[in-house]
């Protein structure tokens, strides 16, 4: 990202031109930035100051040795106008990362990066025990925050601090699912959260079900009022729980051309209806709990996992689900032994980027190398799968613009048509890197997940990741 500096603008705002203003949007982050690393360096220090004061007291007086920690949280707490016990936690955590991360506070001081990239690798590495494989995961961490948004970051970086970290995935992976639970958490307006902590694989694989099932009846139920089929029995559309009579908390149908109501829901309420009759019923609709037969019922999750060949031989390498990060391999050798087909992935040894696959078909191949190489859209900053992007040429196909892969990049509809109808530019460069740049002159590269991690780990002496 070009991280050119300017002082900030001066006079009026509407006088200001928009490279002023992001200028200006910069100058402040990077203030804000400096000011929470200065802001974490003053508790860190409390913290300091309360452990001398604590390690003054005999170890038998445990109770006592509480109180100049809880003390000083008080006061720092009354003067911020915040809880003692929340003040007493960052006050910890502060004084956790200043040890563990010296290099990311220093990087946050000078504007490198923002807290939310600090969260980021915090929760990442702060498992890493070993006080050398911990230095080399925040050199890898730092080269992909400073290159990416916390969302686009935090994958790489997860999976970094798993390579990195000295103690074996396979058995981290099963303290982790051994926690494993589901609650539910009450919200305002009579809403509540049902939240899962599962295993990532089950947990995309639920998602993408739901989604799926969602899309297909909202396709069928289009094509049911298209053919004058007009709503499904009970006063509920084919596929969901819209009524006519305006239930509370859920979605009114509205009549359409010919008088029937019109499923009006989004596809996130979709897939929230879809989910709750799943779980309640055992079918994507209330209607198809008393059938015997379901159409939906054939769709099945679409997971994405890349496995080391090694790996599939008995090795301990991780795997990955993009978008997420790594796959322990006895989960990933469970699953391979379930796959219907197989894409062999080629990969450059010197940059770590998706060189080609093997499949018989060219079409069919570039678009799977493409999926295995971009993994979301390739505008800065954008996360949106592959499955919903669109595969854009990056130099116009009417323009003479060849159909390779050095050519072809995934891009969601709005990034899509952002390129296309407004003044961003994209070249592409070796290695899928995109290079964008804003109507007001600024470059933006973005750089393939892989590519990134890879460098990562060779700047911070790692082996390769791959």
């Amino acid at each position: 990202m070009d991280t050119s500096s300017a002082p900030p603008p001066t006079g009026p705002l509407d006088a200001l031109s928009m490279r002023d203003v992001v200028a200006g949007l910069e100058e402040n982050r990077r203030a804000m930035a400096s000011l929470q690393a200065r802001e974490m360096q003053l508790l860190g220090r409390a913290g300091a100051i309360a452990a001398e004061q604590t390690e003054r007291i005999p170890v038998s007086a445990q109770r006592e040795r509480e109180l100049p920690l809880r003390s000083i949280a008080a006061e720092v707490g009354a003067a911020l106008r915040r809880s003692d016990r929340g003040m007493q936690g960052r006050i910890h955590q502060a004084a956790a990362l200043l040890v563990a991360f010296p290099a990311v506070i220093a990087a946050l001081h000078q504007g490198r990066i923002d807290m939310a990239h600090v969260r980021v690798i915090d929760e990442a590495g702060s498992r890493i025990a070993d006080a050398e494989a911990r230095g080399l995961f925040e050199q890898a961490a730092l080269v992909v925050a400073e290159r990416e948004t916390p969302g686009r970051a935090r994958p790489i970086i997860v999976t970094l601090a798993q390579r990195i970290d000295p103690a074996p995935l396979t058995e981290r992976h099963a303290d982790a699912a051994a926690a494993r639970r589901v609650w539910v958490r009450d919200l305002e307006d009579g809403m509540a959260e049902l939240v899962a902590l599962l295993p990532a694989v089950l947990a995309h694989g639920i998602h993408d079900r739901v989604h799926r099932t969602a899309r297909a009846l909202r396709d069928a139920a289009a094509l049911e009022r298209g053919a004058g089929g007009g709503q499904a029995p009970g006063g509920r559309a084919s596929g969901g729980r819209v009524t006519s009579g305006g239930e509370p908390g859920v979605a009114t149908s509205v009549p359409d051309a010919g008088g029937e109501p019109a499923d009006c829901r989004t596809i996130d309420q979709r897939r929230a209806d879809v989910f709750a009759d799943l779980l309640l019923t055992g079918h994507p609709t209330a209607e198809a709990s008393d059938a015997t037969i379901c159409e939906t019922e054939a769709i099945v999750a679409h997971v994405q996992v890349t496995v080391p060949a090694a790996t599939l031989a008995g090795g301990d390498a991780p795997a990955s689900i993009p978008g997420h990060g790594p796959l322990d391999a006895e989960t990933a050798r469970h699953l391979a032994g379930g796959a219907s087909s197989w894409d062999r992935l080629f990969m450059d040894s010197t940059t770590g980027a998706v060189g080609a696959t093997d499949c018989y078909r060219p079409s069919l191949a570039q678009r799977r190398q493409l999926r295995a190489r971009d993994e979301h859209c390739r505008f800065p900053g954008c996360r949106s799968d592959v499955w919903i992007c669109d595969i854009d040429h990056t130099v116009d196909h009417a323009h003479g613009g060849p159909t390779r892969c050095d050519n072809l990049a995934h891009l969601c509809r709005r990034h899509h048509m952002l390129k296309h109808h407004s003044a961003w530019t994209v070249v592409q460069r070796p290695g899928g890197v995109l290079e964008w740049t804003s109507p007001a002159g600024r470059v933006y590269p973005d750089v393939p997940r892989r590519a990134l991690e890879f460098t990562a780990a060779i700047a911070a002496g790692a082996p390769p990741p791959f």
